[in-house]
């Protein structure tokens, strides 16, 4: 935190803003090192998305001062994790431009909104989601106050010393944000509050001023901070005095016969802090699905200015992408985090058809016409520690009695059994992950016992098939368990309350089997076949576990295989981290994928195949098939 020992330091307080203080400690964040997990390595995205062409073999545009070894980072998890791990990691004052688009303290709405066919169909948040939203909110101001002041805490300890922060706000948080700001990065180190003026938003009346702008705090870490002059026409012509730029000042151009300040005809000029820039329009060919979407052209003025090529910009909110997909296009490297799953599959799919997207400088042409550059999507876990903690043994009981498993004492991770069967609990506020499978699969060996089922809310990217796999190889037969959602429990079991973890003790068992369902996770069926070195793949079946949303539309969808999103193939996997050399999406233009994909090898061998399939909502489902080509 900046130090302002001076009489402009005016200090913002909360309920349970000290409630962490240690030892005079001042900036109480509970800073946790948890470890990524590699889920995905996306090196050459195909160029064509109509055929089943191969990849590209090169990528032929690279930026100046863009390492040629770098990978641009999708991570997916809580942004608080995620940024105290990379600190703890050794990322502390590597990021140039931090951009940051939080929510608006609005009680925001963040169902998921997406189309099956001519179907429309919502989705709740998954648990997690909801849950994290929810503490964000539960104190009122105050809980949204913390859960901001602790993130930009960590974000000034991950820019360079030359870097700048960027938040996006409006008039519901701007003016307690500011007051935060000025306590974490120095009253002087504000720079701007710049205002984003959208003229075509639509007037709503009412008995108050139409509402036609958002703001932008610039703050920087320090005031040698990068700034890169941005002009644009002018709105009144006629002559102005010249200046230039030395030594960061503007001084006159004086002409070296009349001595004079020089006078000249001009058309553009620098930029004020009032930018009109209009929102996306509903038919804009930029526009995605996605209810925050921001412009790229809003994007780009403020990555041009604070940033240079081969700079590294972060979005720790970056729902669709947008960020990073500017900083793509104008030669920047990137990070980009969000805790929803279907905004991490929205900005992959974003990045993997950038090609097809609108270019940001160029004069003649208007398709950006130039694959991504190599990005991994990563994994945040172990989140167990972090989230489990004072009511683990009641939420624990409340599971196995809903499930109709008995408990088991003596075990760390096997916690009832189902009659031959240990049963698992994932944990209430994380996904399952491939670790926690590991470790229980383990645990069933060492103690004979040959199946198990695993219940979990929400499922770390390559548990599904991966892990099947891995506990078969144990002699362990694993099931991997949906638990059913907050809403649909509710609604079967009057009295239940799981904010609360109470066991209601009016619940019996025959009531629990008659209304509670519990359906595993994913079914994914791929047919292969071999022609002497040439491997064909089909997804034959793919089903996901009932829900009230899918019941709403069963009757109208005639393919399952409708509610796949992407699917992807690792044609000579590793069995490591899932290598992207192949993949199939839908578009808003075309938005059926492709069921078939071939590949013909170069040598004859036993291969490793992985498929990795993600469904609407953004859930993923992989399969290894091992095939031998003669």
């Amino acid at each position: 935190m900046a130090n302002n020992n001076n009489n402009k330091y005016v200090e913002l307080l909360w309920h349970s803003k000290y409630d962490k203080i240690n030892l005079g400690d001042k900036t109480p964040i509970d800073r946790h090192n948890l470890p990524f997990q590699v889920v995905e390595t996306i090196n050459k995205p195909r160029k064509s998305q109509a055929g089943l062409g191969d990849f590209e073999e090169s990528l032929k545009h690279w930026p100046e001062n863009y390492p040629k070894d770098w990978k641009n980072l999708l991570v997916w998890g809580d942004n608080k994790l995620v940024m105290s791990s990379l600190i703890k990691q050794g990322w502390a004052g590597k990021i140039n431009l931090i951009y940051i688009d939080p929510p608006f303290f609005t009680g925001s709405d963040f169902t998921i909104r997406t189309t099956i066919g001519d179907e429309q169909i919502e989705k709740e948040p998954s648990v997690i989601e909801e849950r994290a939203y929810k503490d964000t909110w539960s104190g009122g101001i105050a809980s949204y106050i913390n859960y901001m002041y602790e993130r930009i805490i960590l974000m000034r300890e991950l820019l360079v010393e030359n870097g700048s922060i960027i938040i996006h706000c409006d008039w519901h948080v701007g003016h307690y944000l500011k007051t935060i700001l000025d306590e974490i990065f120095g009253y002087d180190n504000f720079n701007n509050e710049i205002i984003w003026y959208y003229a075509n938003k639509l007037p709503t009346g009412g008995n108050i001023l139409d509402r036609h702008h958002d703001m932008l705090l610039w703050y920087s870490k320090s005031k040698n901070h990068i700034y890169n002059e941005i002009r644009v026409e002018s709105e009144y012509k006629g002559t102005q005095l010249q200046t230039k730029k030395v030594d960061g000042k503007r001084i006159p151009i004086i002409d070296t016969i009349t001595g004079k300040q020089v006078r000249k005809m001009s058309s553009d000029k620098p930029i004020c802090d009032v930018w009109r820039i209009n929102m996306i329009h509903a038919q804009s060919s930029e526009r995605i699905a996605y209810k925050t979407q921001k412009p790229e052209e809003l994007l780009a003025r403020i990555i041009q200015m604070l940033s240079n090529k081969g700079d590294l910009i972060a979005d720790f909110f970056c729902g669709s992408g947008t960020t990073m997909a500017t900083a793509e296009k104008l030669g920047r490297r990137w990070i980009g985090s969000d805790l929803s799953k279907f905004a991490i599959q929205i900005a992959r799919k974003r990045f993997l058809d950038i090609h097809h997207s609108k270019d940001l400088l160029g004069e003649k042409k208007t398709t950006y016409d130039i694959p991504a550059r190599p990005f991994g999507l990563w994994n945040i876990g172990n989140y167990e520690t972090v989230y489990w903690q004072e009511k683990e043994q009641e939420y624990l009981t409340f599971m196995l009695k809903l499930y109709q498993a008995r408990p088991l004492s003596g075990f760390k991770y096997l916690h009832g059994n189902k009659g031959d069967q240990a049963v698992h609990i994932g944990p209430l506020n994380a996904p399952v992950t491939m670790e926690e499978v590991e470790k229980v699969v383990f645990e069933c060996k060492a103690n004979k016992f040959k199946k198990a089922d695993i219940l979990g809310w929400e499922w770390s990217y390559e548990v599904n098939e991966l892990g099947k796999e891995l506990a078969k190889k144990s002699g362990v037969d694993l099931k991997l368990v949906q638990i059913p959602s907050v809403n649909e429990i509710k609604a079967s079991l009057v009295g239940f309350d799981l904010q609360l973890l109470k066991v209601p003790d009016q619940i019996i068992e025959k009531e629990l089997a008659e209304h509670v369902k519990f359906p595993e996770v994913a079914y994914l069926e791929i047919e292969s076949k071999i022609k002497g070195k040439e491997l064909e793949l089909k997804i034959a079946d793919f089903q996901l576990p009932p829900t009230a949303e899918l019941a709403s539309i069963a009757e109208k969808v005639s393919d399952t295989r409708d509610l796949i999103d992407y699917w992807a193939i690792d044609w000579d996997y590793k069995g490591d981290t899932f290598h992207n050399q192949w993949q199939s999406f839908r578009l808003k233009k075309k938005p059926k994928i492709d069921y078939t994909a071939k590949k013909r090898y170069e040598d004859k061998g036993e291969y490793l195949v992985m498929v990795k399939v993600v469904d609407v909502f953004g859930n993923d489902t992989n399969k290894v098939l091992k095939v031998e080509l003669k």
